[in-house]
């Protein structure tokens, strides 16, 4: 192909990628997620509220010797909306690289507001410790995961330890943490979908992942959109991993030239892994040897 038709190419892969972004992209992206990577059980209950619920991918693979690696995954959405069957994809994705996954709904706002979604994926993590060996995972490999929002929910899980406490657990018992476009230190608020989550302006104290950082802590995947417009990368990821690592806390760090805040996790998606190597990245820290 020559350099002409190459640029015409990219061009337009792109515009297909802003085409699946746009149009409803997490139903095309679960559309198209292969079937037979794993099997799924749908609704599990972690908790006794409508919105405590987990959907469970077990790899088709055989396990190995321990059992598969537990990620618990939360999905973003400005603690104002989300559903787990939209992020089906993720689950296939990370089951397809011999990861159990579980995709946790939690409380939303105007229902609530900080800190019970905490709540909700503290007791999320707490049944997957519980339930890891039952369902073929490895209750020692558990890592908490997540995008947006959800990320700021997995820090908050892995950073603070009032939360899991509250279930009799501890961040001590979790493999690693990955999050992914994260706000970790985003006072004072400015969008307005947010701002009643957090009591706006009478924040609580405490509410930054950022004021957590400890030695700790679990090692930790951190990325993001090189260029991403809802979260500033530099002041959210990079502080969070320089932090971190200036504990002694192993981190690694990862940004994405050609995702945005969004197609980030999106890239999950088998049409739309080309645009980030963030599967492959989010897969060998996770499947890597502890402590790696």
């Amino acid at each position: 192909m020559n350099l002409p038709k190459l640029g015409l190419a990219l061009l337009a892969a792109v515009a297909l990628a802003g085409v699946l972004v746009a149009l409803a992209p997490a139903k095309l992206l679960n559309a198209l997620a292969s079937s037979n990577t794993h099997t799924v059980s749908r609704g599990a209950s972690y908790g006794p509220g409508a919105r405590q619920l987990v959907d469970v991918y077990r790899p088709a693979r055989a396990a190995p010797r321990g059992g598969w690696p537990v990620v618990v995954f939360f999905y973003g959405g400005s603690w104002n909306r989300g559903e787990r069957a939209d992020f089906a994809f993720v689950g296939e994705a990370l089951a397809s690289r011999g990861i159990l996954t579980m995709v946790a709904d939690y409380r939303l706002y105007p229902e609530v507001r900080y800190p019970e979604f905490l709540k909700d994926g503290a007791t999320a993590v707490a049944w997957a410790l519980t339930h890891a060996d039952r369902l073929g995972g490895n209750p020692q490999r558990v890592f908490v995961m997540g995008h947006s929002a959800g990320a700021y929910n997995a820090a908050m899980l892995a950073l603070d330890p009032r939360w899991l406490k509250a279930t009799g657990h501890a961040p001590r018992e979790l493999a690693g943490f990955v999050g992914l476009a994260g706000p970790y230190d985003f006072l004072p608020i400015e969008n307005p979908d947010v701002q009643p989550v957090f009591f706006h302006p009478d924040y609580p104290a405490g509410t930054q992942p950022l004021q957590h950082a400890s030695r700790g802590a679990p090692r930790s995947f951190l990325g993001a959109a090189a260029s991403d417009k809802l979260v500033n990368p530099q002041r959210n990821t990079q502080a969070l991993a320089t932090k971190l690592q200036a504990l002694g806390v192993p981190v690694t760090l990862k940004f994405y030239d050609h995702a945005s805040h969004m197609t980030l996790i999106a890239a999950f998606g088998a049409p739309l892994r080309w645009l980030a190597p963030v599967l492959e990245d989010v897969a060998a820290f996770v499947n890597g040897p502890p402590g790696g």
